[in-house]
């Protein structure tokens, strides 16, 4: 199969169908059920039925052709969590654009970045984000913002920009084309190993995978309510909860983001029986009284059954995926038990390896390379737009997907999280590439040499840390190299991954071919 079509005679799980399609089908089935509930941290919560929703998805789509998005042009939608994300991203793409989500704490350059590889025509954010929308993107058409900052009213005046509202036409009006399950849906930039942000690119088989296969894995059903605060430009809540609720027409309450403080408040008002989590939200809430009274059946996060999260008293099953896998490769049994701080077993819908440097298999109690094959277009991601060699170099000559990440075999198939990649991190679920913040550093006067490794943090589960050799006869000025970095990092990169500690040191361990020894710098840190 190629990225755009099946080979002939071959007929597809989506094949006829696309994104619009789904939609459509729930307004139908589910008219009067609710789709999504919005729970803002200030006033009351608004739920929309899935015949509302949908209403609402085709004014905004036939708006956007009015303002003359045509298919297959790029659209940011640069919104924190919010109704007006969703509605962007279903608009975008009935109409046939792609739907380009952005994390909202990129930096100025990297929204320089996004808009100009992508070669986006217009964007969808909101008051705080305007400005920066404005001032560095500057090949958009135009710039519409919605009312509010994830249900906040905004300081101070209008933004620049025209309205969100002003977007909106008759929904009798919405586009109308011939599926294509293959046309690209949405673009996700994800951190690489290289400097820059890789961008996902989507089919809309791709979107449709992750709802059906999602909603499997998860054990979802038409009767749950499934709790979203993780961000929806990200493909955890987008395709693990938005989309896997839609395919069997649940209930998704959206907040504006993670609140350990209002987490039990939402969840006890709208009943909900699902969440899909992180470790670093799981930590938070066991400093908060657990209500005997809620309606969780299930939770989904990094690892099965953490011991330290017994407390909560919900069956909690583990999984690996990526951007690239639109769902989890490795999931957690949900009606069986499972090796705690496991992340499940392969999922059957992919095959999976685990390998040595050199290709063979690695045994049981090994850790080892996780490569991953599926289909690219239904069951992996399409390409990495306008970057070829990126995706070419992504899979092995016998057609697996090259994840980065090293897992250990256990007994019975099961698998844990090993390591990663040497030079990414892990920052509150957030992936950072290294060489990223080091290419930032690697330019600054007096910085010779720059070296970013992760610090093990609490709460986040890593932090950048920076080892800098000054370049020569600037030794005496340690303090202002390390806010000349600082100011360089805060400037070009989002907050997180702007270093939490600057190391100015003389010389670096050395491995092979003179190339930093990172794991001695790691030692280093403790």
């Amino acid at each position: 199969m190629t990225n755009s079509q099946a080979a002939p005679g071959i007929v597809g799980p989506f094949a006829g169908l696309d994104v619009p399609w789904l939609l459509r089908m729930r307004a139908g089935s589910r008219r009067n059920h609710p789709f999504l509930i919005w729970a803002p941290f200030e006033g009351l919560a608004r739920s929309w039925s899935y015949g509302e929703f949908h209403e609402r998805v085709g004014a905004l789509s036939a708006g956007l052709v009015k303002r003359g998005v045509k298919p297959g042009e790029y659209v940011l939608i640069h919104l924190d969590n919010c109704i007006e994300a969703v509605l962007a991203w279903f608009a975008c793409v009935e109409l046939g654009a792609i739907a380009v989500t952005t994390n909202t704490r990129s930096a100025a350059a990297e929204m320089e970045y996004f808009a100009g590889h992508c070669g986006a025509v217009a964007a969808i954010t909101q008051p705080a984000y305007a400005e920066l929308i404005s001032a560095n993107c500057r090949g958009l058409r135009w710039i519409a913002v919605i009312s509010h900052d994830a249900g906040s009213t905004p300081a101070q005046g209008a933004p620049r920009g025209d309205s969100f509202e002003s977007l909106l036409a008759d929904s009798a009006d919405r586009p109308r084309r011939a599926a294509d399950p293959f046309a690209p849906c949405s673009v996700q930039y994800t951190s690489g190993t290289t400097s820059r942000p890789k961008a996902v690119l989507w089919t809309h088989a791709n979107a449709l995978w992750g709802a059906k296969i999602n909603a499997a894995h998860e054990d979802l059903h038409a009767s749950d309510v499934h709790q979203t605060y993780l961000p929806l430009f990200h493909t955890n809540a987008l395709a693990y909860s938005m989309l896997a609720t839609l395919w069997v027409g649940a209930s998704c309450v959206i907040q504006p983001r993670f609140s350990a403080s209002r987490f039990w408040s939402v969840a006890l008002e709208h009943n909900c029986t699902w969440t899909s989590t992180i470790p670093f939200c799981m930590k938070a809430l066991l400093e908060h009284e657990i209500p005997k009274s809620h309606k969780f059946r299930l939770w989904g996060t990094a690892v099965s059954e953490p011991p330290p999260f017994a407390a909560f008293g919900v069956k909690t099953i583990g999984w690996w995926g990526m951007t690239e896998t639109i769902t989890h490769g490795i999931v957690g049994e949900v009606d069986q038990p499972n090796i705690p701080m496991s992340i499940g077993r392969a999922a059957p819908e992919y095959q999976i390896r685990i390998v040595e440097d050199d290709g063979t298999p690695t045994d049981v109690g090994g850790t080892g390379n996780l490569l991953i094959k599926g289909i690219p277009g239904l069951s992996l991601f399409s390409e990495y737009l306008h970057n070829e060699k990126a995706t070419r170099e992504s899979f092995d000559e016998h057609g697996y997907f090259i994840t980065g990440d090293r897992v250990t075999l256990l007994e019975n198939g099961f698998i844990k999280f090993g390591d990663r990649t040497k030079d990414m991190l892990k920052v509150g679920g957030e992936n950072v590439a290294a060489s990223e913040i080091e290419q930032v550093i690697a330019v600054l006067p007096g910085v010779r040499e720059a070296a970013v490794v992760a610090k093990k943090h609490a709460m986040l589960d890593e932090v950048p840390v920076v080892f800098i050799i000054p370049q020569a006869g600037i030794k005496g000025a340690p303090a202002d190299l390390h806010d000349t970095v600082m100011a360089a990092c805060r400037t070009s990169l989002a907050d997180f991954k702007v270093p939490r500690e600057i190391h100015i040191v003389d010389d670096m361990p050395r491995s092979t071919l003179e190339k930093v020894a990172k794991a001695e710098l790691r030692k280093m840190l403790g």
